[in-house]
């Protein structure tokens, strides 16, 4: 079994792949076996890899799976201790791998981690994808140090500490091979977004670990499959979303959060159509709620099974306030400003 695998997913990423896959192999090759599965891409990213990375180990997956199938496919042929899941948009930097390894190796109650994460386009920021480990509100909204909403922060050493965090970005997320198939890997139904929050909030909600090491940081392109404003991305983040909380919240708040879900998924709706007069986010927002109703019913067995492996029933890194109140009354807009 081999200690670390790096598996890149794939689709149509030619571009990205010879930008950036060089930083992956300079600076991962003697750590790690560096894995891209492609999910049935038109482009000439097979072509490419076989060409100009022989060394990389190519899986070609026979059709697009998306994010989180993609991922369950080609993990079921990798046998290694630690899983490195990382965009093919990531430059990683020299001795990346390490920080992240040792405190796997130091600290077995720890299921997943990431790196800090920067952006490419301004390298003092964050990035919003992930920044420096996530967290969720009361209502389902994630935040991170670094990031709320769309206000990202600069840089400056702020979040230079290891922390324990509710999620970790799926732009590079290390996770013990064991922990991630114990709790059924990512869930392919998902498709794409909010698949990693959902697979970390399933690893807290058994008693494990998630962390941020800042020592550890790569920058991230971000946006690389679809534009912030996509009919789509919005459908997905709504569905998905909504579909995680039922999932994974507690009896006692399931019925309270869902109500206050339903009202403020709805305004946020009204906001895309009158204020921002964007009528696909709209009708993205409204269908993601009626997709939501369609296939609640298929995660009945899921959230039985879930809630019975309850480890803790308070878990600390989903915040009891409400984002929306802090951040748009209160003015409350880094992560240092928010309550505890």
């Amino acid at each position: 079994m081999e200690k670390v695998a790096i598996v890149i997913l794939n689709w149509n990423g030619a571009r990205m792949l010879q930008e950036y896959l060089p930083t992956v192999l300079r600076y991962s090759r003697d750590e790690a076996t560096v894995y891209v599965a492609d999910n049935a891409s038109t482009d000439n990213s097979l072509e490419l890899l076989r060409t100009e990375f022989p060394e990389v180990r190519l899986m070609v997956l026979e059709k697009n799976w998306g994010f989180a199938e993609g991922y369950n496919k080609a993990l079921q042929q990798v046998e290694a201790e630690y899983y490195l899941l990382l965009n093919s948009d990531i430059e990683v930097t020299h001795h990346w791998l390490t920080p992240l390894t040792e405190f796997m190796d130091v600290h077995p109650e720890v299921a997943a981690c990431q790196p800090k994460l920067l952006s490419i386009a301004d390298r003092d920021r964050f990035e919003y994808a992930g920044a420096c480990g996530g967290f969720l509100d009361r209502y389902g909204y994630p935040f991170c140090r670094g990031r709320a909403f769309d206000t990202v922060e600069r840089d400056n050493g702020q979040y230079d500490y290891a922390s324990e965090v509710l999620w970790a970005t799926g732009a590079a997320l290390m996770v013990r091979s064991k922990d991630y198939w114990a709790c059924g890997g990512l869930d392919g139904r998902f498709f794409a977004h909010c698949e990693e929050i959902d697979l970390c909030w399933r690893l807290r909600i058994r008693g494990r670990k998630i962390y941020c090491l800042p020592e550890s940081y790569v920058y991230h392109v971000g946006g690389g499959t679809l534009p912030k404003s996509n009919p789509m991305k919005t459908f997905l983040n709504f569905r998905n979303n909504l579909t995680m909380l039922y999932k994974c919240l507690p009896d006692k708040e399931l019925r309270h959060v869902m109500r206050w879900r339903l009202l403020l998924d709805y305004v946020a709706a009204l906001k895309m159509l009158i204020l921002e007069q964007n009528v696909g986010d709209f009708k993205a927002v409204c269908r993601a709620r009626r997709a939501f109703r369609k296939w609640k019913a298929d995660f009945k067995d899921d959230r039985r099974e879930i809630q019975a492996s309850r480890a803790e029933e308070k878990i600390p890194e989903q915040r009891m306030f409400s984002l929306l109140w802090q951040y748009y009354i209160r003015g409350r807009k880094t992560y240092d400003s928010l309550p505890e």
